[in-house]
């Protein structure tokens, strides 16, 4: 009965280490996965970025793709016509503009809100003057206020602004 003592260095059989083996592995891959769908999501580009990315570099990701859209001119369908008070230098003065914007969406949006775009741009017309509208430089900064205006419009019916420039296709004064 001497020899019945237990062995003290037993080997393991060989599925008891098979299954620590599968254990391991199957919580390095449930990790990794796990870090994986937290910690990322899908960008706009279909890449993956990490949760706390800053959400302006996808802001200028999306200006950027807003960049390859074509750019469209839009003439307004009537012209503009102002008449300024007795004892200007002018009594009347005619207005016609085209208006660059970037992407059809653009177009659309200058189409349907064009009431509001052209009683803006007549106020603008009408705040700058006879006078100084005659000069080159009251033009320039006529056409900067009338983008200016466009822009408020498009940027407060559309919620963004594709307004590149306005040009003015037919200016008369008499």
């Amino acid at each position: 009965m001497a020899n019945d003592k237990p062995k003290e260095g037993g080997k393991k059989s060989p599925m008891k280490l098979f299954l620590i083996l599968a254990i391991v592995l199957l919580l390095l891959g449930g990790g990794g996965a796990g870090y994986y769908f937290f910690l990322y999501r899908p960008a706009e580009s279909g890449e993956h970025a990490p949760a706390g990315a800053d959400t302006k570099d996808k802001k200028e990701s999306a200006d950027k793709a807003e960049d390859h859209e074509p750019e469209t001119y839009h003439s307004l369908n009537m012209p503009l016509l102002v008449n300024f008070p007795p004892g200007s230098s002018a009594k009347i003065i005619k207005i016609s503009v085209a208006i660059l914007v970037r992407g059809e969406t653009g177009v659309d949006v200058i189409k349907k809100h064009e009431p509001m775009i052209r009683n803006n741009l007549l106020m603008a017309i009408s705040s700058i003057g006879a006078e100084k509208a005659k000069t080159k430089e009251g033009k320039q900064e006529l056409r900067a206020m009338m983008l200016n205006e466009v822009g408020k419009v498009m940027e407060k019916m559309a919620g963004k602004n594709t307004a590149k420039d306005i040009y003015f296709t037919e200016f008369v004064m008499q």
